[in-house]
């Protein structure tokens, strides 16, 4: 009896297979994360209270100009708290716990007891600042601290596009190894916001491995998701397919190439990669081999021609005018400011 399934029996059996098993990409797609941010906010508010952040967009633009992408995230010091954004249901948090908006969308927070959101923007001086800045706010009721970052990163994991994260999560750390961690990550950020308040030299970082240790813990107790690229990367038809374009994206794919690689027909391939990731399969490689050249011109001294080659194109002027296509600039213009972007300690909110 042969190993595998072909033709019309594995494409039928595709439908039945769930995709909530980890693909062999997802380790990956994690490990490969390249982030960078600071703290730059302590709150402590009193019952009642609420507030409502800013536009995302301009969140970005004061916090990380010239960044593609910026999540946005809350330790949650002491206390408890809701947090809500357009569209998606309310959430709650409490010490320990970490609040996570992957596309630092615009949101609402608050305490128990009912309250107007007031603009944040409202509760802090102009910046900028000499030391960081510390809103207090509230009715004077119960205390809940919160200590607030932000983290940039070109990633397509963090761009809305492919959905692979919900638009806002909060993470619980089990007792254990895992909730040491975390909580010790919560101790520095309040010790440096601390030293932080009496003078601001500078950006206050946190450490990437906190994030990622975050999201990974998100990604094991998270039910799996039937969109995203996450959800493609588990997924045991786009799953294979996927690691394939990630493997080598310099390799001349065709969709009957990539559907090889799943073990399945290219309509069952096309249909799953729009399914899943609302994108037919030769758009994401495209999507995919412009990220891995965004990644070789910030990263590498690589000529354009030779990034250009590393992605499957071998004319330079055809691969220019599709990265200015992604990206909006050539690839010379593009690398001379993405290459040096750093954390700024600007004004929040």
């Amino acid at each position: 009896m042969p190993s595998a399934l072909h033709g019309h029996d594995r494409d039928a059996a595709a439908d039945d297979r769930s995709p909530g098993a980890p693909g062999p990409d997802l380790a990956t797609a994690l490990g490969r994360l390249r982030l960078e941010g600071a703290i730059f906010l302590r709150g402590v508010y009193s019952e009642a209270w609420a507030y409502e952040s800013v536009p995302g967009a301009d969140a970005r633009a004061l916090l990380a100009p010239g960044a593609p992408r910026m999540l946005l995230f809350h330790l949650v010091v002491h206390g408890r708290t809701w947090v809500e954004v357009d569209g998606e249901e309310r959430l709650y948090a409490g010490a320990g716990d970490v609040i996570v908006l992957p596309y630092g969308d615009t949101h609402r927070m608050g305490g128990s007891a009912a309250a107007p959101c007031t603009p944040l923007r409202t509760l802090l001086d102009p910046p900028p600042w000499e030391a960081m800045p510390v809103v207090r706010h509230g009715g004077g009721g119960a205390a809940t601290e919160l200590v607030c970052g932000y983290l940039a990163c070109d990633d397509v994991l963090f761009d809305p596009q492919f959905g692979a994260l919900p638009r806002v999560f909060v993470v619980q750390p089990p007792e254990g190894p895992a909730r040491d961690w975390v909580r010790a990550g919560i101790d520095y950020a309040l010790a440096q916001t601390s030293m932080a308040e009496d003078h601001l030299e500078g950006p206050v970082g946190i450490p990437q491995a906190l994030l990622v240790e975050v999201l990974t813990l998100h990604l094991a107790s998270a039910p799996a998701s039937q969109r995203g690229l996450l959800a493609g990367l588990r997924d045991p038809v786009t799953g294979p397919a996927l690691a394939a374009i990630h493997r080598s994206p310099a390799e001349r794919w065709t969709v009957e190439a990539l559907a090889r690689e799943a073990a399945v027909s290219t309509t069952v391939l096309d249909e799953r990669f729009r399914s899943v990731l609302g994108v037919a399969p030769i758009r994401y490689l495209a999507d995919w081999r412009m990220h891995v050249a965004g990644d070789l011109l910030r990263d590498s001294d690589l000529p354009v021609v030779a990034v250009a080659r590393r992605v499957g194109y071998e004319a330079e002027e055809a691969f220019s005018r599709a990265f200015k296509r992604a990206r909006g600039e050539a690839p010379s213009v593009w690398r001379t400011h993405r290459g040096t972007w750093v954390p700024t300690p600007r004004g929040p909110l």
